[in-house]
């Protein structure tokens, strides 16, 4: 794959005619390292946030070897990873599904219903009987708090039911784990306090041994029209709320990072087609990688990057049109940009990593692009720290 030092030098090069998807390994190799620097558990990256082979080599050569898979496909994907270990995170799973994993050598699997747990346990059966190997966790709903995505409308449960639920578990499970999930894109570590007490009167309630625990995924990035706490906070949250869990002091954590490890590693991008005042039209949109600029309110930040512009340039606010025939193909932004940008001009849309790629269709006879690796730091970026130390570090060895 070709290699750029930025942008801006890939569009100096050459003039793309399809949209790029420009990524950015070193930024999700970065974000690995700092999750295992500051999370005392497995760190199980989800892989339906992007499932590129240099950003899951990113995240391999960083130490990641934990992955929440959710479908049947992802699994016999992710199974050719060498001393990958899988877990089946999606509550609700197809007998095949269930049966295939097995085979493939998943042991972790997430229910929450005892019907979910019966299939379970008969499609891993064998002659001798029930499997006597199973990593079971029970998802518990939890409230979303500061969350763009709630998710606990659709899984989760809670309650007497739970009790039961985990009581029942337990007697099948070789391992017993409770996971949660506070949505995707939680800015505020809140959502972790409230979730791990409601997990600890869950426990009591249930008076069960917990062998796993897994607070799921929601760890932000940052957007133009998002600014979450720093990472440390939702550390420390959950840090102080496991010590106040009934739990013994060898309890297994996990997590699992989707958007805070690839958001900043792949930015997207595109020409400008036409202006109309205030709305460029580019040639991605929502049925492409900005799905969710469109239908979720995400705000990428973006900048021009065909020519330079003085630092006295006005900038305005921009509405952004994908290049397809269906009026709902909207990022309503806004988007900030020079005043002056124009038709043939270049935009880079930034943390576009997490889901981008993966929400893609081909509608219109879109959705095809090209793939370079940029060389350069992301736009925005949860990991500053880390960032200028890299650059010092560069500094440093250029001077040599």
């Amino acid at each position: 794959m070709e290699r750029y030092r930025s942008a801006a030098a890939l569009i100096a090069a050459r003039r793309p005619d399809k949209p790029v998807l420009a990524l950015r390994p070193h930024a999700a190799g970065r974000a690995a390292r700092w999750f295992a620097q500051n999370f005392e558990g497995d760190i199980a990256y989800a892989y339906k946030a992007n499932s590129s082979v240099f950003l899951i080599g990113a995240l391999y050569g960083a130490g990641i070897r934990h992955f929440d898979v959710a479908s049947l496909p992802e699994i016999e994907d992710a199974a050719t990873i060498p001393d990958a270990e899988l877990h089946f995170m999606h509550p609700v799973k197809a007998r095949r599904a269930i049966r295939r994993a097995y085979e493939l050598g998943v042991r972790s699997f997430s229910l929450d219903s005892e019907d979910e747990l019966q299939k379970i346990v008969e499609e891993t059966s064998g002659p001798d009987g029930n499997a006597r190997d199973l990593q079971l966790y029970v998802r518990v709903a939890v409230p979303a708090i500061n969350s763009l995505i709630p998710l606990e409308h659709k899984f989760g449960i809670a309650g007497e039911p739970a009790t039961r639920l985990l009581v029942k578990t337990r007697q099948v499970a070789a391992e017993l784990g409770i996971t949660f999930h506070v949505g995707s894109q939680t800015t505020t570590p809140d959502a972790y306090v409230h979730a791990l007490k409601a997990v600890r009167e869950l426990i009591v309630h249930a008076g069960v041994v917990l062998d796993r625990l897994d607070v799921g995924g929601g760890f932000p990035s940052r957007y133009a029209n998002s600014e979450p706490a720093p990472m440390d906070a939702f550390m420390k949250a959950i840090r102080e709320g496991i010590e106040e869990l009934p739990v013994r002091e060898d309890v297994r954590l996990m997590c699992e990072p989707g958007r805070s490890l690839v958001a900043e590693a792949e930015s997207l991008i595109v020409r400008v087609d036409a202006r109309r005042g205030r709305h460029l039209y580019i040639n991605d949109g929502a049925y492409g990688t900005l799905f969710d600029a469109a239908h979720l309110g995400f705000v990428y930040p973006s900048r021009l990057v065909s020519r330079e512009i003085d630092a006295d340039t006005s900038m305005s606010a921009f509405e952004l049109w994908g290049p397809t025939c269906d009026s709902i193909d909207h990022m309503p932004g806004p988007f900030l940009l020079p005043a002056c940008i124009a038709e043939g001009d270049y935009i880079e849309i930034g943390n576009v990593g997490a889901y981008g790629r993966a929400l893609a269709g081909h509608f219109n006879g879109y959705g095809t692009y090209e793939e370079v690796i940029l060389l350069d730091e992301p736009q925005m970026t949860m990991y500053e720290a880390e960032v200028a130390q890299a650059a010092g570090g560069s500094v440093h060895k250029l001077r040599q």
